[in-house]
């Protein structure tokens, strides 16, 4: 799961405030970009973490070790999202909360946050070569156009036909084989190329 879109949460804990916010990101790139961004230069700490597939990374931005960055990962863990920045900036309210309530204040104000936020699946992709010939170019166009999953990443023209390079999500690959061999009465040729 990823976001849909960004989301965000407030919360008061013995004056302090809380601004959880999150979005979805792509690279570890643009979660540093995001992280410069959404930080708040009033606030007293922003602390964030992000997880793109299996790298991630978190900083507690001065806040005592292990406090703010950590708690926030583990949020993002335990909702089982990917390709997330949370970042959560703290106006300090005069009272200090403790290790432990600063832990609960910043895991729980992500967790928050991510819980409210609109969600999407992430497929597994796969990327394929299509070559048909130019007779069957018109029903291969029309079964593309019916595959809004697929994405097109590039195409080729020759004397024989047409050759397209494709993306589609994993679960569905089976399902797009048959529907091409069915519309070009099993002449268009598919090329798994990896992911």
């Amino acid at each position: 799961m990823t976001l849909a879109e960004a989301a965000s949460f407030e919360m008061e804990r013995k004056r302090s405030r809380f601004l959880a916010r999150a979005v979805p990101v792509a690279s570890p790139q643009e979660a540093m970009e995001k992280v410069g961004a959404l930080s708040d230069p009033d606030a007293s700490h922003n602390c964030w973490a992000y997880r793109v597939g299996d790298q991630y990374r978190f900083s507690d931005d001065g806040e005592p070790g292990g406090t703010a960055g950590r708690p926030i990962l583990s949020a993002i863990e335990a909702q089982g999202v990917d390709r997330v920045l949370v970042l959560v900036s703290r106006q300090f309210g005069g009272i200090k909360l403790g290790a432990g309530g600063l832990a609960r204040a910043y895991g729980g104000a992500a967790a928050s946050c991510l819980r409210g936020a609109n969600k999407l699946e992430i497929w597994p992709t796969v990327r394929l070569r299509v070559s048909v010939s130019f007779a069957d170019l018109g029903a291969v166009k029309t079964l593309l156009a019916h595959h809004a999953e697929v994405t097109a990443l590039g195409d080729e023209y020759g004397p024989d036909g047409a050759s397209f390079i494709l993306r589609i999500p994993r679960p569905h690959r089976d399902l797009f084989a048959s529907g091409l061999c069915d519309a070009t009465r099993g002449r268009a040729r598919v090329e798994e190329l990896g992911e």
